[in-house]
């Protein structure tokens, strides 16, 4: 029995797509490869993310197979980080502008050049000036509009028709006809046929075309910039320590092991760990957080982030491809080149789209031959020029692939990592939340809540002191909050601790012990006037912890996991978004429904194991509901894979980016309604694109064809449908780049 070999992925930059036609005929030309599973073309990012057998087809013949269809494309460099691959494609994209730049200024001036002639060819003589306007019409034809040609004719013998197509025909019917009348204006006007030539149409159509393609250019560059300044946060160079001795070299020389000096005010190049310095870093780019965290020996640092007041040495421990910052950049690209399940919509529509319009074009050329006034030939080549030429499906194709494109930058911007799409999508139609508790609703770690006591301080340095020696979370919360109130803990002699219960010991011959009942109950200790206060603390779901001294409780501290102080803003928020708010949790009950009293939650479903949050995920689905999970990525998987949107928290590092479909970066829950308000806009953005789209062609292709002649004397001319055709692109893209402004949720957008 043999073993089928594990599928690899590429990733192919593709130059010169224009329309959802490019993307859809070199898509189909990858999934025709033999070997090729799985491909997917978008337009915005010009990049095929290819899935193949790498033992039935090589990437060199993925490339050539992207190649026959006119398009050029190239196998990204062996090895290449994340933020090279960015500058790359950021190169590319400058290259094509620069060449679309250079193609219309010769354009622009040939159209110019060729009103002047038509405006003077009375002067010059008709046979002269048709000479004329040849002669500045070549250049256009056979260079700066070449493209058109050659693409279109790929088309042609892969049996398929493009954006390409419909430029190519629409403009060589005319130059064609010129051409002919150019070089037989005896013939024409033996048959009383008036010479008249288009070169003028031709020039400005081509111009025009190659403006809207500028546009779009500069346009869709601008949906990238989140990318863009996510690579711009690492340096250039590091200072390493080799041989004893500082150097500056290349961030790209810079290998695991390395010891490296970061200066104040100087950002760290890649991840390690410290070694020996102490300083505060700023992490605000992967938490969120402003406050710069303190960093010593043996903590990580993550390249990126902005060393502040210390100098650190660190130990380089992930470059390149492998950091967190590349790894941040790689899945914003992934989400961005992929797409939504709205997109299948255009693109079904684009694949009958252009073969359809060429009918029109050709039924619009009879239809006018037959009973249009005289010349009929010419008004029969005119309008059907135009409607190839307005009916370009490029708006069609840039709607939804710009909008998620932007969509998903921005959300990177604001900590939201979106997994495509899909997810993008998905999350938008969600009508209930459901969250985990711990680490996701409250800190996750536990703090001191509540201190009664005659003498909080007193109370709480004993405590502190006898727990200094334990290791219980517990402990560690009274040991942190003595340490916030600057209070030194005593010497404890006679340490004793004893599992279950509490710890006990001796302090300036003192005896002090800190425990729960059980431990009370051992020491034959009563709570006495402090009982009622228990009672209070258990219903608020604070865990108390006696503190006994000298065998009198002398006071009780309230221990809980704090609630995040985001958390009752983004439950309120989903509420007035009108989605359904769930909370399951392991903990108990009282501490279940105090925290969702204190938060506003709508439902509490306590004391669950992680296999019974999967079942209550399965039971709000059976109801019908469409349900996101929201947890930690760890204990949650399980609901997490199983809700139709899986949100992982994050912790700012490694910040389980596999859990989920969405990760929130900064670990705060407003993440959650600002997810679903972009989603949202999102997708009101995309419906807006499309409707205009299509819109567009269903009022101006049968104008184009001459419908308002026959009533108001009305026309389209070529070059108008150019320009129209330019501003419909344009205008897509522009709508979709709305979204880069989004930011806090507002009702309006629930």
């Amino acid at each position: 029995m043999t073993t089928a070999a594990p599928a690899s992925d590429l990733t192919i930059a593709v130059q010169g797509m224009t329309c959802a036609a490019c993307s859809s005929r070199v898509q189909r030309a990858l999934e025709r490869t033999p070997g090729v599973s799985s491909a997917n073309v978008n337009l915005m990012t010009s990049m095929a993310s290819v899935s193949y057998d790498p033992s039935t087809v090589s990437p060199g013949r993925l490339v050539d197979a992207i190649r026959d269809t006119g398009y050029g494309a190239e196998l990204p460099v062996a090895d290449a980080s994340v933020e090279a691959m960015v500058d790359a494609q950021d190169a590319a994209r400058d290259e094509e502008m620069r060449s679309l730049r250079r193609k219309l200024a010769v354009s622009l001036l040939a159209a110019a050049l060729t009103m002047v002639i038509h405006m003077a060819i009375d002067r010059i003589g008709g046979e002269a000036g048709r000479w004329l306007l040849l002669g500045v019409t070549v250049p256009v034809v056979g260079w700066a509009g070449r493209h058109f040609y050659t693409r279109a004719w790929a088309a042609f013998r892969h049996r398929s028709a493009d954006m390409n197509t419909l430029i190519a025909v629409g403009t060589g019917a005319a130059f064609g006809y010129s051409l002919v009348v150019t070089l037989a204006d005896d013939w024409f006007r033996a048959r009383g046929i008036e010479p008249h030539v288009y070169y003028e149409a031709v020039a400005w159509i081509v111009a025009l075309v190659l403006l809207g393609n500028l546009l779009e250019a500069r346009a869709k560059s601008r949906t990238s910039g989140a990318i863009r300044r996510l690579a711009s946060l690492r340096p250039s160079t590091a200072r390493v320590v080799r041989d004893g001795v500082e150097q500056d070299i290349p961030l790209g020389r810079l290998s695991p092991g390395d010891e490296v000096i970061v200066r104040p005010g100087e950002t760290i190049p890649a991840d390690g760990v410290v070694l020996d310095g102490i300083s505060h870093v700023d992490e605000s780019m992967l938490t969120g957080e402003p406050i710069p965290v303190r960093k010593g020996a043996d903590d990580g640092v993550v390249g990126g982030t902005l060393n502040r007041n210390g100098a650190l040495r660190f130990r380089v421990e992930r470059v390149g491809a492998d950091t967190v910052l590349s790894r941040i950049i790689r899945l914003v690209q992934e989400a961005q080149g992929s797409k939504a399940p709205i997109q299948r919509v255009a693109d079904r529509i684009s694949a009958v789209f252009v073969p359809v319009v060429i009918a029109i074009a050709v039924v619009t050329f009879v239809v006018w031959f037959l009973v249009g006034p005289e010349p009929a030939y010419l008004h029969a080549l005119v309008s059907a020029v135009t409607v190839l030429i307005i009916a370009c499906p490029c708006a069609m194709g840039l709607a939804v692939p710009t909008a998620v494109m932007v969509s998903t930058g921005r959300a990177a911007e604001l900590g939201i990592l979106i997994k495509g799409g899909e997810p993008l999508e998905r999350i938008g139609h969600l009508d209930t939340v459901v969250f985990d508790k711990t680490g996701t609703l409250t800190e996750g770690r536990p703090a001191v809540q509540r201190i009664v006591s005659d003498d909080e301080s007193a109370i709480l340095g004993l405590a502190a002191a006898v727990e200094r020696l334990s290791e219980h979370p517990l402990g560690e919360a009274i040991v942190e909050a003595a340490a916030a109130r600057g209070l030194t803990p005593g010497t404890v002699e006679g340490f004793e601790s004893r599992t279950g219960r509490g710890v006990r010991g001796r302090i300036e011959g003192r005896s002090v012990a800190a425990g729960n009942a059980a431990l009370l109950r051992e020491l034959h200790a009563d709570p006495g006037r402090f009982a009622e206060a228990v009672d209070r603390l258990a219903a608020d779901g604070l865990t108390p912890v006696y503190v006994v001294v000298d065998g009198q409780v002398a006071g009780v501290i309230g221990i809980a996991d704090p609630v995040k102080p985001a958390s009752r803003d983004a439950v309120t928020a989903l509420q007035a978004m009108g989605l359904q708010t769930v909370m399951l949790t392991g903990d108990t009950a009282s501490t279940a429904a105090s925290v969702a009293r204190a938060i506003g939650i709508d439902r509490v479903v306590a004391e669950v194991l992680p296999e019974r949050k999967l079942e209550e995920v399965r039971g709000l689905q059976a109801e019908g509901r469409t349900v996101g999970m929201v947890g930690d990525g760890l204990n949650d998987a399980p609901a997490l894979a199983q809700a139709d949107v899986g949100i992982a928290m994050g912790t700012g590092t490694d910040v389980a980016m596999e859990a989920g479909d969405i990760t929130l970066m900064r670990g705060d829950p407003l993440g959650v309604p600002r997810a679903i308000g972009l989603a949202r806009r999102t997708m009101r953005v995309i419906r807006q694109n499309l409707f205009w789209a299509f819109v567009y062609n269903v009022i101006c292709i049968p104008v184009a064809a001459g419908v308002l002649y026959p009533a108001f004397g009305l026309r389209l001319t070529p070059a108008m449908a150019a320009a129209a055709m330019a501003v419909s692109s344009v205008s897509v893209v522009t709508n979709s780049l709305r979204l880069r402004k989004h930011g806090l949720i507002r009702r309006s957008e629930a």
